[in-house]
């Protein structure tokens, strides 16, 4: 049952060859089984799955149906889960059980969902190699000695084990696509505002996404039906109509414009990677596609505008732990300052104090306008990139990481190495589009993904071509040795 598929276990449920109940504790026995030597679990929440499962069982005797009804997931841990520990892999949040369901986790449970537990990740979403989390590093299964990936690496580490069919993980600059890459998932970042933040912790708000991890782009495609859509309480949901998203992975990419664009093709890229990638283009041209190369001239700008964003807006978001409300207090403070320097000091991770660090720097008086605004600024002309390269294709297509995964502990010592893996990711959350990384090779033994970026809500071109592309290979259906 765990090689089973999110579409394959929705099509054995409607037949009666299983019930949720039965598939939840296979996969729970899994779980306690195989995860101690990936420690991609922060919690696991056993009775409510099997509670949930058994509801979802009841439904379909009722005569319900659904994709999601029965399905098991996991929960990356930020989204707030209503009297289960959500800890966002911080000791700051250690003790802290949510008070209610993220819009997210409640979306798919009201769909039949069955939440097997909350997968580690990197402190606070803050890092590329979830090695950062307070409970330890998440070890690769392809390669117990590399990282996953980060921040969204418990969920990938997971899925591609075989622990569970998929999860939900977010992206504030590449952690669902670039863990997806390193464990051979297809991982989906949808246009900023589809997908509720409301109820996931944040890290940079105008950077944060949820979205679905999954082994293939159909089964992306069912978890993101259930997670997509306008919410009232997050005031940077958008409004707009949900399309069924199965209904056009069957569509020809006969005539579909593809840019590559030449600034991918530098000297940081691994140049097996390179070919990879050349294979994956090949590949699609079979199927009808039309290539162009195409420029994006300020993608060298996007590391450093990136950098001074996003621990900007950490550093206002994460002042709220201070030892006064939740989460972590320091023993005997002596008066107000030390609650809130110990506090910090002892509650906070040393990538997350970093981040917070340079934040605060950025906007600080006599800063401000050097730094923050100016990436702003830069933060513009990326997305009028994108904006004029959209005129001429239909789809973006690159190396979703210019490596594969590398060793754990590798670039602790120079925090700057690995935040240059993010180079190919970190444009789409600067300019709010949707972006997939698709399995498409392997280099070392170690997984390789490619990157597809698309316009504003055509998640559904991307899950497309993804989903072409994987009826046309077999690198999504590889298995680790082991799992």
């Amino acid at each position: 049952m765990h090689q089973l598929t999110l579409a394959e276990i929705a099509r054995g449920l409607a037949d009666k060859k299983f019930s949720s109940e039965e598939l939840t504790k296979v996969l729970l026995a899994r779980i306690a089984q195989l995860d101690p030597q990936l420690n991609s679990f922060i919690s696991l929440t056993e009775d409510l799955a099997l509670t949930q499962a058994k509801a979802a069982d009841a439904r379909r005797a009722n005569g319900e149906s659904g994709a999601l009804l029965g399905a098991p997931i996991a929960h990356k841990d930020l989204f707030c889960t209503q009297g289960i520990r959500t800890s966002c892999g911080s000791k700051m949040l250690d003790n802290f059980k949510a008070p209610y369901d993220a819009t997210v986790v409640a979306k798919l449970a009201a769909a039949g969902a069955v939440t097997l537990g909350k997968t580690n990740m990197d402190e606070f979403a803050m890092g590329s190699a979830n090695e950062s989390s307070y409970y330890g590093a998440v070890k690769n299964p392809w390669n117990l000695e590399h990282v996953p990936g980060g921040s969204s690496g418990g969920s990938a580490a997971a899925v591609a084990a075989r622990l569970l069919p998929a999860a939900t993980g977010t992206d504030t600059g590449g952690s669902i696509r670039q863990p997806a890459a390193l464990t051979n998932l297809t991982g989906l970042k949808p246009t900023y505002g589809r997908v509720s933040r409301w109820g996931m912790i944040a890290y940079a708000s105008s950077l944060d996404q949820g979205g679905p991890m999954a082994r293939t782009a159909e089964d992306c495609a069912i978890l993101l039906q259930g997670m997509a859509g306008f919410d009232p309480n997050d005031s940077t949901s958008i409004d707009e109509p949900v399309p069924d998203y199965s209904a056009s992975l069957n569509g020809s990419l006969q005539g579909l414009r593809i840019g590559v664009p030449k600034e991918y093709f530098s000297a940081g890229l691994d140049p097996r990677i390179a070919e990879l990638i050349h294979n994956s283009v090949k590949a699609l041209e079979k199927l009808g596609a039309v290539i162009k190369e195409i420029s994006l001239p300020n993608m060298q700008h996007a590391i450093p505008a990136y950098y001074v964003i996003a621990p900007a807006e950490a550093s206002s978001n994460l002042s709220r732990f201070d030892g006064v409300r939740f989460g972590y207090r320091c023993e005997n403070p002596v008066n107000l300052i030390d609650l809130y320097k110990r506090s910090r000091g002892e509650g906070f991770g040393a990538e997350v104090q970093r981040r917070i660090m340079v934040g605060a720097y950025a906007l600080s008086a006599g800063y401000y306008d050097a730094y923050y605004l100016k990436a702003q600024k830069i933060r513009r002309l990326i997305k009028n990139d994108f904006m004029a390269a959209f005129k001429e294709v239909d789809i973006i297509l690159g190396p979703t990481t210019p490596n594969p995964a590398w060793k754990l502990g590798a670039k602790n010592s120079d925090p700057v190495a690995a935040y240059l893996e993010d180079v190919y990711t970190i444009t789409a959350n600067l300019a709010g589009l949707p972006g997939l990384s698709m399995p498409a090779g392997f280099v070392d033994g170690l997984p390789v993904g490619v990157q597809l970026l698309a316009p504003y809500f055509q998640e559904g071109r991307l899950l497309n071509v993804a989903h072409q592309y994987q009826l046309n290979t077999d690198w999504h259906t590889r298995t680790p040795t082991g799992f």
